[in-house]
């Protein structure tokens, strides 16, 4: 098991918040941060810290991506034209871990770079197993026949818990995704709210 997916559960009470929604999330129980300092009074947080509590939790929330794959996204958007904000969260949310998420063919986002990285999807009917394959408008996710009949997806795609936004697709019949359109920031499903600005600001200082 990856030092990633051990960490998972301390990224949330580390934010002080439920970053993905998830009723089993330890902030729902204990809203002070992990460790044996994390109940002290926190002061007033300063601009940089506030910038980089959004870069941690947009960076934590898809499956903490590492510092280094982090950084090489926020240089991709910068020279996107438009709104590097928004270039950011279209870049992140066409990784293929991220689409499969999405589409709840499984229930959580770690559980997703997983997934691709065991081989379970197609993407344009070859399979793929790279979680931070960018996707582009049209192309269509699948999970492999032998693969869908594993319990995790069927629980994932029979949860209640999750919204399948707009921009994606989905035939949970066939098992199937695509993307329809580059999302906006206001589209993205995020339960608790995301400042992407603040992560550019991050990194432009």
């Amino acid at each position: 098991m990856s030092k990633r997916i051990q960490a998972k559960y301390k990224i949330d009470r580390r934010m002080g918040e439920n970053i993905w929604g998830r009723p089993k999330s330890p902030v729902n129980r204990r809203e002070y941060g992990p460790g044996e300092h994390g109940q002290r009074r926190r002061g007033k947080t300063s601009d940089y810290g506030l910038q980089l509590k959004a870069k941690q939790k947009l960076k934590g929330y898809y499956a903490n991506i590492s510092e280094k794959q982090f950084r090489r996204i926020y240089d991709e958007a910068q020279r996107l034209r438009g709104d590097s904000s928004e270039n950011l969260i279209g870049l992140l949310e066409r990784r293929l871990d991220a689409v499969v998420y999405r589409a709840k063919f499984v229930p959580t986002v770690f559980a997703a770079r997983q997934f691709v990285s065991h081989g379970h999807v197609k993407v344009n009917g070859r399979r793929a197993n790279i979680p931070s394959m960018r996707l582009k408008v049209g192309d269509v996710v699948e999970v492999r026949d032998k693969s869908k009949q594993l319990g995790l997806v069927l629980e994932a795609v029979d949860s209640p818990e999750r919204d399948i936004p707009e921009y994606l697709d989905v035939d949970h019949k066939k098992l199937t995704a695509s993307i329809t359109r580059v999302p906006a920031l206001s589209e993205v499903p995020y339960p608790v709210m995301m400042e992407p600005n603040l992560v550019i600001e991050f990194y432009s200082r």
